[in-house]
């Protein structure tokens, strides 16, 4: 099959083939008919994920067909339209029996504890616990956007961060989680302060349902900007980018006992930012964590896609060719990319 496939990190990859992978007795292989590129992939590439043993193939944000089903598969069959979360829970260990699939003691992450999914097709694991299938109504392209940044910004809206309708919520950063969350949370009935360094994504920020915009480059203090908006501080606040900065603003601009939650990754040298501890006690704050979403938790969120209340489609920003995507995933850094970008393979 063709792939996306580097050898070392920070090395450019390249388009080569490489062997069709084979399902284990309880996994399939599915046929690829779209994929994210997630910031997640460019951090996988940089060398920042321990899970990754060289050489590679990136891409966890996926959605296709089932073409290839292990012995032990009971829940699905050949010709499946599906998708599934990044992690995908074992099903046996203490988080799995608890319903915390996505925080599993062995997880499998298609694209970092093994190959993923910019290549012609992929191996997953765990499929009966993790696969999600796909309603007829669902284009490949939506739901391989769902993957990552959606599942992961509901999540960390409806579940973690309890949004209320009429609260203030504040989302710092305005990609793909950042866009996410605005739509969802505005959904839920909440008033939207989406932060960002640039223009168009805030525009497409209110696109999104967005009720104020801060462009944190013009604002001499985002901290004080978000609380005169709100009225005295975010009942809710997202970091959706990862950065120290953007941390802290999002747990100082909080209301008392506001929720921060946290969904950008923090890793290599942002691993242990700097938070405001001060205020974390005196105002009772809370500091809440967000790593995707397990698959039984799917069905609301499809309903509201179904019903037309949540839009994911609106969220995609381009699609690439598997030639492409080498080139996009080196320069995700830069943060130029408007809304998500799908990988047709």
């Amino acid at each position: 099959m063709r792939a996306v496939y580097y050898e070392a990190f920070k090395q450019t990859p390249v388009v080569t083939t490489v062997p069709d992978p084979t399902p284990s007795l309880t996994g399939v292989v599915v046929k690829v008919e779209a994929t994210g590129l997630c910031r997640s992939d460019w951090h996988g590439w940089m060398g920042h994920d321990p899970d990754i043993h060289l050489p590679h193939v990136p891409g966890h944000e996926l959605a296709g067909t089932i073409v290839a089903a292990g012995r032990d598969i009971k829940n699905f069959k050949l010709g499946d339209r599906v998708t599934v979360p990044f992690v995908a829970g074992c099903g046996h260990c203490h988080e799995c029996h608890t319903g915390h699939h996505h925080i599993c003691e062995n997880q499998f992450q298609p694209g970092f504890t093994a190959w993923g999914s910019f290549a012609e097709y992929v191996a997953l694991e765990y499929a009966d616990t993790n696969l999600v299938r796909l309603p007829d109504s669902m284009d490949y392209a939506t739901a391989a956007s769902l993957g990552c940044r959606f599942v992961t910004a509901f999540r960390a809206v409806v579940n973690q961060g309890r949004c209320a309708p009429g609260e203030w919520v504040a989302v710092h950063g305005c990609g793909g989680v950042g866009l996410s969350a605005t739509m969802i949370a505005a959904a839920m009935g909440a008033r939207v302060v989406a932060i960002d360094l640039t223009d168009d994504k805030l525009a497409l920020a209110r696109e999104m349902g967005a009720a104020v915009t801060l462009n944190a480059s013009a604002t001499p203090n985002v901290i004080e900007a978000v609380r005169a908006v709100t009225g005295g501080g975010a009942s809710l606040s997202i970091d959706a980018l990862g950065h120290p900065s953007t941390c802290f603003n999002s747990i100082a601009n909080l209301r008392r006992r506001g929720r921060h939650v946290q969904v950008g990754l923090m890793l290599d040298t942002h691993a242990h930012a700097k938070i405001p501890m001060d205020q974390v006690i005196s105002r009772e704050l809370e500091i809440l964590g967000s790593h995707g979403m397990q698959a039984f938790r799917y069905g609301p969120m499809l309903a509201m896609i179904g019903a037309g209340t949540l839009k994911p489609e609106k969220l995609i920003g381009g699609r690439l060719s598997l030639e492409q995507a080498p080139a996009a995933l080196v320069n995700m850094d830069s943060f130029g990319a408007q809304g998500i970008n799908i990988i047709i393979p």
